[in-house]
């Protein structure tokens, strides 16, 4: 950030103005450096760790500072002007050619690398990401953040950057319609307003993610509104840095305390658990302690312009440079590693492969930066900032300039992502459409099982369903909302087959018991017995203390006391029969095995017999 200087410097070139005037002696290298420290953070515990370093919160408080301290300052300036579009575009400018280079990229990655039927889901996430609510697609989809897997998507990442865009637009919208309407008549006392209001916002939001993260945490993960108050403490930073007087022994106590709980937050909480919750009041409190340690020191006469010794080390050349690309690595360094986990088959990347995904990600992040970045924003910042009015020049000529053909061709990769991607759904759309026949296929052409049993031969047809029909071809229960999810802890009864019948079947389980639905359906009506379901995600019946979720082995609580609810129903009423699951896969080699829970489970319905 720039402060005010007591003695002006020389005016810079127009180029130096448009980079933010990195040279001058106010600028703040060692915020640089802590992004640095924040993206490899991210980065190492994305790829190593499975784990929530806290990185993204720094980014999330450091974008509120460095944002909202600008847009403040414009705000408070009598002689500024107050039009949006200017910083709209400058915005664009910033952020989206990058965003658009790695998109593209992803998408070529995922036509060759995953099966089509993760295409339709890149191509939502690839638009929600160009349209800046990413974030929201995630929390629909509750998707899990915890590991990266060859399954998840590789545009999972993005959600920062649309709760960063969307935080920005709404702040430039209130600042500036506030200043147009108060800056004329409150004059100095505007900074005041602005103080009390970005308080009682942050206040608010952060009040609401403490309620969010109780009520569904993986869904207030990706809340814009829980996430606001990382971004709006770095604003209200911006705004109470004049006010800053501390003596540099604080000032270094406090940026050693900060930059220590940087570093270690991720180690010592599991943010995937409790973020947005309090817990991430560490990193953000922790960022925010660190910008107020290196602020407003050339008014502090025992400073003497000096930085504490944690900022001066964060002032140094490469950790300023790999702040630099932070952007870029943390856009590029997910989706590589979720392609090479696609590509390989493995669930987790080893040291060797984890070093390479980095050692590439770091390369792609410096020549995005070089060549996509820098020219268009620096570049474009340089012309606009120009008080001298360039001549006129006709479009052949410049579209031979080398800023105008790249930006021609990153607006050309975005056209095309986002025709292409509408295509891709249209495509699906039409094919599911035509699966509403699967139900009246010739039964001659289309033999299913029969195959097998009485040995009919199979004529060579396509495969139908197709895999893009398949996605909708559920149980009636899904459909019905008779299982309940991973949160829910009530259980749910529904009835299928002959409703009428007398004689009972209960179907008790997890999806894998689920799935016999649709057979047991179809032999109730014609056999006459009703099928009850007594259905929950993941959760076989099983006399587990501590039951686990198939697939990350994260501690399932809820699965043990709906478990309990449905074994006290079931001795309740009696059914006939209960139809369960009696084996499961091994989570550590091919096949499966029985485990001792499900034969204590079968032991209490043979006591109760």
């Amino acid at each position: 950030m720039m402060t005010a200087s007591p003695t002006p410097p020389p005016a810079p070139i127009p180029w130096a103005v448009a980079m933010g005037n990195r040279k001058s002696s106010f600028y703040r290298h060692d915020l640089d450096g802590l992004r640095g420290i924040a993206i490899a953070l991210v980065a190492v515990f994305h790829v190593w760790f499975g784990r929530v370093s806290g990185g993204v919160d720094v980014f999330l408080a450091l974008s509120g500072f460095f944002f909202g301290g600008k847009v403040l300052r414009t705000a408070l300036n009598p002689a500024s002007s107050l039009a949006l579009r200017p910083e709209v575009m400058r915005l664009l400018r910033r952020l989206l050619p990058a965003l658009v280079v790695v998109l593209a990229a992803c998408a070529v990655l995922t036509i060759w690398v995953q099966p089509q039927t993760r295409w339709e889901t890149f191509a939502n996430q690839s638009l929600a990401s160009l349209g800046y609510y990413q974030n929201w697609e995630l929390a629909n989809t509750v998707a899990d953040y915890l590991r990266a897997g060859e399954s998840v998507s590789p545009l999972q990442h993005i959600w920062s950057m649309s709760v960063q865009g969307q935080f920005y637009i709404a702040l430039l919208g209130l600042v500036f319609g506030l200043a147009y309407l108060l800056r004329g008549r409150l004059g100095s006392r505007l900074r005041a307003v602005f103080i009390v209001l970005l308080s009682a916002l942050t206040v608010a939001s952060f009040c609401y993610a403490i309620f969010a993260h109780q009520a569904d945490q993986a869904v207030a993960y990706y809340n814009s509104f829980a996430r606001a108050w990382e971004l709006l403490l770095g604003v209200l930073v911006g705004a109470l840095v004049p006010y800053i007087r501390w003596p540099m022994w604080l000032r270094t106590a406090i940026a050693t305390v900060a930059l220590a709980a940087v570093l270690s937050c991720g180690a010592l909480i599991d943010g995937v658990k409790e973020f947005p919750g309090p817990w991430a009041l560490v990193p953000v409190t922790a960022t925010v302690l660190f910008i107020l340690a290196g602020a407003n020191r050339h008014a502090a006469p025992a400073a003497g312009g000096r930085m504490p010794l944690p900022n001066r080390l964060l002032a140094t050349g490469p950790l300023v440079t790999l702040g630099a690309m932070a952007y870029s690595l943390y856009l590029w360094h997910w989706p590589l590693l979720i392609f090479w986990l696609s590509h390989t088959g493995h669930r987790h990347a080893t040291f060797i492969e984890g070093a390479g995904v980095l050692l590439i990600s770091g390369v792609l992040a410096y020549l995005t930066m070089r060549y996509v970045e820098d020219p268009l924003r620096y570049r474009a910042a340089a012309h606009s900032g120009s008080s001298t009015r360039a001549p006129a020049l006709s479009w052949r000529v410049r579209l031979r300039r080398p800023t105008i053909a790249l930006g021609s061709a990153v607006a050309l990769l975005g056209v095309t992502l986002t025709a292409t991607s509408f295509t891709w759904r249209e495509h699906v759309t039409v094919q599911r459409a035509a699966g509403k026949e699967l139900s009246r296929l010739n039964s001659h052409d289309y033999p299913g099982a029969r195959a097998l049993v009485k040995n009919v031969r199979v004529p060579t047809l396509r495969m139908r369903p197709t895999v893009l029909e398949s996605k909708n071809d559920l149980p009636r229960s899904t459909r019905d909302g008779c299982i309940s999810d991973f949160t829910n802890p009530a259980v749910i009864n529904c009835t299928y087959g002959d409703e009428n019948a007398s004689r009972i079947i209960a179907l008790a389980g997890g999806s894998h018991a689920e799935h016999w639905l649709t057979a047991l359906d179809l032999l109730g009506r014609i056999h006459h017995f009703k099928v009850v379901t007594y259905l929950k995600m993941g959760c076989a019946l099983s006399t587990e203390e501590v039951p686990l979720i198939m697939g990350n082995n994260a501690a399932y609580p809820q699965c043990h006391d709906w478990v309990q609810t449905v074994m006290a129903k079931l001795v309740a009423t009696h059914p006939d029969y209960v139809f369960t699951t009696s084996t499961r896969p091994w989570n550590i080699k091919p096949g499966d095995v029985m485990p001792a829970g499900y034969i204590g489970i079968w032991q209490q319905f043979s006591d109760n017999n």
